[in-house]
């Protein structure tokens, strides 16, 4: 049996939107099983999204693991995965017979980077973040601005009247920088981080250490621990170059990748949560 008619589409579709998911291909059957050899189905991390391994409690079964996969951290390149279940002893069932299924994972670990803002240095900043392999997410109320920016399949534009609502569907492992108009719009944006109770492990704010003291004074008279508004950065970037937009962002995606490869090593050494 075939893919199912609109399955490539909708895998490129569900590929080029960074969101993460997994395939499952029933590759071998051996007994009586609800479904053929090549049967195929898409999940996300909501849940089934296109297709079918036959249904039923292997279906479910297929479904969960992927969904468990999906969930766990690891390296950036995970690896495909072959699983066997005999459908009395693992899946429950009471018909005899053996299904082979392969999960293979895209979009997985991907570096998610969430900008607030589209003027001049955070275009740079995503110019020079494209050629890298990370999905970005660019927030604004100015389409205008946002239209000036390149298109790419991994830059998604998102044109918002309210930028802090967006706050609450930003992956938890983005690296999020506030590079709005100033710090007006940018402390909003930190104050609903904070309310949410979120911890990304990167959140920087453009500017200068006098703005820093200024949102710090502000968010603790709103009611941010102190905790919280110790926990942003401002300034950003490495301390190189001039105050230029290109040289600015050079040195603040030489931050990131700093931080990102920081990150991957201690996810990755023996007896972290990631290792």
């Amino acid at each position: 049996m075939g893919a199912p008619h609109g399955y490539i589409e909708r895998l490129a579709e569900l590929a080029a939107s960074g969101a993460p998911f997994a395939s499952v291909m029933l590759v071998d059957v051996v007994g009586s099983t609800p479904a053929d050899v090549g049967s195929k189905m898409l999940v996300t991390a909501a849940g089934l999204d296109f297709g079918t391994v036959g249904g039923g409690r292997v279906e479910a079964q297929a479904i969960a693991e992927a969904q468990r996969l999906l969930s766990e951290p690891g390296g950036s390149s995970p690896r495909p995965l072959l699983l066997e279940w005999n459908l009395q002893r693992d899946v429950g069932m009471t018909c005899g017979g053996v299904v082979k299924l392969f999960f293979e994972l895209y979009n997985h670990n991907q570096w998610q980077i969430a900008i607030f803002g589209a003027g001049h240095v955070a275009a740079a900043v995503i110019r020079c973040l494209l050629p890298l392999p990370c999905r970005i997410a660019c927030i604004d109320p100015r389409a205008d601005w946002l239209a000036k920016l390149p298109d790419d399949p991994r830059l998604r534009k998102v044109c918002a009247v309210d930028p802090p609502a967006e706050v609450a569907s930003l992956p938890a492992a983005a690296f999020v920088l506030c590079m709005t108009m100033g710090h007006r719009t940018d402390r909003p944006i930190l104050q609903e981080v904070f309310r949410q109770d979120r911890r990304f492990p990167y959140l920087g704010v453009i500017g200068s250490a006098a703005k820093r003291a200024v949102l710090r004074r502000e968010l603790l008279a709103a009611g941010v621990s102190v905790e919280q508004a110790d926990s942003f950065r401002c300034p950003i970037g490495l301390p190189i170059g001039t105050n230029l937009p290109g040289e600015i962002a050079i040195s603040v995606v030489a931050q990131l990748l700093q931080e990102r490869d920081a990150l991957v090593r201690s996810t990755s050494a023996p007896g972290s949560a990631g290792g």
